[in-house]
């Protein structure tokens, strides 16, 4: 807030007034002891977040995300046989973060936001009509999640009011997956190269294209457009087949690749064990021939991938974060037991070829703090960070921001602590942290080599 020009003392109960709404807000009434209450500012607490237990989750402690659990809940048990998906942290309402300080009187994140929206920061709550944009979270990917793609806000309106019960919102859902472990997935279209090759050493596939087809895509020329078109001929002549015809080829290229495996012949231009995986996973799939399309993306940790409206897309195995806008629209095709949408998906989907070095997402280091990496796609409702400090650093600050945050914790040990909270709060592998906008968080770190963080954002 800036003042201009002079204050007479009149007016200076007033300005008083207006300063301290300013300065206090959000606040809220909260026991000191029994029978007391006092009134104090929130703007940093813990919180306990809500794990999905879908079937392709890594089980047991084998999972990141029931590592972190527990890291972040000594008390919590992990069940052996039960598989450890994902964990959200935000404010989703199927899975909304539960607060982890009784002294508040709202009991989940969301509940929080609502009644105190001036945390998101000005910006953000005026731009996303004061609902936290972004949907924070950690994935164990264990079998192959579906070929699938996410719609632009255009597309989301219209599915949306077509078809409510499979499309949700209308809204866009970008979504970023940086790697924890070695992360696998597919993204993007190949070079038309990549699957020209394919398409010469997987007769199955070849059959599947069609002659036709594979021979326009052979002769080139046109440039970047033509070749798209010509893949979305390609690709949607694939999608469409009927189901005999393709559960025929892919049995007969699995029988082919077993046998010349069991030989000892190189199946790497069939991309043979890919291929074995994902059939073993998903029989008689027709997204098991995708991996002839699309790039296999093999992410080391730190590196990341942004899959952005329209991009083709499956996680195949490992650990990440992501982060993501706030939906639930996605357009599925195979891998999946779910609700299939062929037409949508090949009409919808980028087909601009690219290798997939193009398709990992640069992280930036932000120059005003070496320890902080940024990963800042092309959209406004979500940035990441990691916050990687020295074990030789023992005091560092989470620097304010004019969003709020959500703060993980991935590796270290330190007290937190803040102008305006009612205690410090510990933390170790696993907490997770709300933190309001404009709001600074000193770390005294007690960890002996240093601390790893990631925090979710919108830098508008």
């Amino acid at each position: 807030m800036v003042w201009h020009g002079h204050i007479l003392s009149s007016d200076i109960g007033l300005v008083f007034g207006l300063v301290l709404s300013q300065t206090w807000q959000p606040c809220q009434a909260v026991p000191e002891q029994p029978g007391g209450w006092v009134t104090v500012r929130r703007s940093m607490f813990p919180l306990t977040c809500a794990v999905q237990h879908y079937a392709w989750g890594k089980v047991g402690l084998d999972s990141e995300v029931a590592q972190l659990v527990v890291g972040g809940d000594p008390v919590a048990v992990v069940e052996d046989g039960r598989p450890y998906a994902e964990l959200w942290m935000g404010a989703h309402p199927k899975g909304d973060a539960q607060i982890k300080d009784n002294r508040i009187a709202q009991t989940t994140l969301g509940e929080w936001i609502a009644h105190f929206p001036a945390c998101l920061g000005s910006k953000v709550k005026d731009t996303f009509q004061g609902q936290l944009p972004f949907l924070f979270k950690v994935l164990s990917v264990n079998t192959a999640l579906s070929i699938q793609a996410h719609p632009n806000r255009e597309l989301a309106a219209r599915l949306h009011a077509q078809f409510p019960e499979h499309y949700p919102d209308n809204n866009h859902k970008p979504e970023m997956a940086i790697a924890l472990t070695r992360f696998q997935g597919l993204c993007g279209f190949r070079p038309v190269e990549e699957i020209l090759g394919f398409l010469k050493s997987v007769p199955e596939f070849e059959a599947l294209v069609g002659n036709d087809a594979a021979a326009e895509l052979q002769c080139g020329g046109g440039g970047v457009a033509h070749a798209g078109q010509v893949l979305k001929k390609c690709f949607t002549r694939m999608m469409n087949c009927e189901k005999k015809v393709f559960v025929d080829r892919l049995n007969m290229l699995v029988k082919r690749i077993t046998e010349e495996g069991a030989a000892g012949t190189d199946t790497s231009s069939s991309n043979g064990d890919l291929l074995l995986r994902l059939h073993s996973q998903f029989p008689g799939d027709i997204g098991c021939f995708s991996i002839y399309f699309l790039n296999h993306m093999v992410l080391e940790p730190g590196q990341a991938m942004f899959l952005g409206a329209n991009e083709p897309h499956a996680y195949l195995h490992g650990d990440c974060i992501e982060c993501m806008a706030c939906s639930d629209n996605t357009v599925r095709a195979g891998l999946t037991t779910k609700y299939i949408d062929v037409h949508t998906l090949c009409e919808m989907l980028n087909y601009s070829p690219a290798p997939a070095s193009a398709k990992i997402f640069p992280c930036v280091r932000d120059a005003s703090d070496p320890c902080v990496s940024l990963y800042d796609p092309p959209v406004p409702d979500f940035t990441v960070m990691r916050i990687q400090v020295p074990a030789s650093v023992k005091q560092y600050t989470v620097a304010p921001l004019d969003s709020a945050s959500i703060l993980l914790v991935v590796e270290g040990d330190a007290t937190a602590t803040s102008a305006a909270a009612l205690s410090d709060v510990t933390l170790s592998r696993g907490t997770v942290l709300f933190i309001s906008a404009n709001e600074g968080v000193a770390l005294h770190i007690s960890s002996k080599s240093g601390m790893d963080m990631f925090r979710a954002c919108c830098l508008l």
